[in-house]
């Protein structure tokens, strides 16, 4: 007879628990696989593998706002933005177990990574695209992966979460310029200045107006992904400096050009003339 109090968790189950059953915990850590005796590579592991599941949340989350502005819905684009805001803020401090690593810390494992490089990520190239950043050569490293490379190729070819909110603008009566509505959209997105002349004549308009909302929700996102970027680019700069990165790619150059660029930029420059 158990003697256990009426309060006490249920303990005794058939197979794995409804915990397991539905997190998966088991499987996710025993994802880690690290290829040096270097002790600090378990975390550079496991923070590389917890950014890769904040990107699928947050590419869920901009595919939301944008069916949800394609329906004309911008409620609930604002609260898909307004999670993602949340889930961006988790993202960036994902930095911080790296944010302080020296060269010679970071050379002790780096070579584990071959040919590895970030900017190879499937998911982070989802999140550029949805940003408005399309690349078609940025599809070349996924030939190999035949359901990756046709994820991203449908990427490629859908409007950008700044695509859709200028469509919603437009449906609403602004004068968003018809070569930017039309736009081929597997190209990366150019400033316009009839954009810029709508986001400051909102901004200019009254702050509870859904349209003002949207820009802020929008710049919010903008913001948080400057400063992912940036951070990335520190944490860089810190553990190799100026050496060029792993892939091929020139790493700290690369970076710098990365986080030199603005996310929806009309957003930024209608400021000054509001």
């Amino acid at each position: 007879m158990s003697h256990e109090p009426a309060d006490f968790p249920e303990l005794d189950f058939t197979g794995t628990t409804p915990y397991e059953d539905y997190v998966q915990a088991d499987l996710l850590t025993h994802l880690q696989h690290p290829l040096s005796d270097d002790p600090g590579e378990l975390a550079f592991l496991v923070t590389t593998q917890v950014m890769e599941l904040w990107f699928t949340v947050i590419v869920h989350e901009w595919q939301t706002a944008g069916g949800c502005l394609r329906d004309d819905d911008a409620p609930g684009a604002l609260d898909a933005l307004t999670r993602s805001t949340y889930e961006l803020h988790a993202l960036n401090a994902s930095w911080e177990p790296l944010a302080h690593l020296t060269p010679a810390r970071f050379n002790a494992y780096r070579s584990a990574l071959g040919d590895g490089s970030g900017f190879q990520s499937a998911m982070y190239r989802r999140m550029e695209f949805l940003l408005g950043e399309k690349s078609a050569s940025m599809l070349v490293p996924h030939r190999g992966s035949p359901r990756v490379h046709a994820e991203l190729e449908k990427a490629l070819h859908e409007p950008s979460l700044y695509d859709e909110a200028l469509r919603f603008l437009a449906r609403r009566g602004a004068p968003v310029p018809e070569a930017v509505l039309g736009r081929d959209v597997t190209r990366c997105y150019a400033p316009d200045p009839g954009v810029e002349a709508v986001w400051a004549g909102i901004y200019a308009g009254d702050p509870q107006d859904l349209a003002y909302r949207l820009g802020e929700g929008l710049t919010e996102v903008g913001e948080l992904v400057w400063r992912w970027r940036n951070d990335h680019l520190v944490a860089t700069r810190r553990a190799m400096g100026a050496k060029t990165g792993t892939g091929g790619s020139s790493g700290v150059a690369w970076l710098e050009k990365r986080a030199a660029k603005q996310v929806f930029p009309e957003l930024w420059t209608a400021r000054s003339h509001v």
